[in-house]
């Protein structure tokens, strides 16, 4: 049975009760087990979309190599914005990739 025949039918028979569980790591192991299917413990018209406002997205360091004048640049502007360089290096590129992805 297809998982979206499967959302739109669970709110016509009744739902399994959520086990209790000894532990984070046994809850864990029953919801990653294929046997249980989660749809059959929740009533999807009940469901809300949560908002996770306080996470930060993930970040990955890089190297990256700029001449000397263009970095006196950079932080010469940061400074007169008074705000951190590779702050304003990020809002650049974060705009000029928006920029690009309205083009194509």
């Amino acid at each position: 049975m297809p998982k979206q025949t499967k959302l739109q039918s669970s709110t016509q028979h009744s739902l399994k009760a959520i086990p209790k569980f000894k532990s984070e790591a046994a809850e864990r192991k029953f919801w990653e087990d294929s046997a249980n299917d989660a749809t059959e413990y929740f009533d999807a018209s009940k469901m809300q979309i949560a908002k996770f406002t306080n996470l930060k997205p993930s970040t990955t360091s890089i190297s990256l190599r700029l001449s000397d004048s263009l970095l006196d640049g950079i932080r010469r502007q940061a400074n007169k914005l008074d705000v951190p360089y590779q702050s304003l290096m990020k809002v650049w590129l974060t705009e000029k990739l928006g920029e690009a992805s309205k083009r194509t």
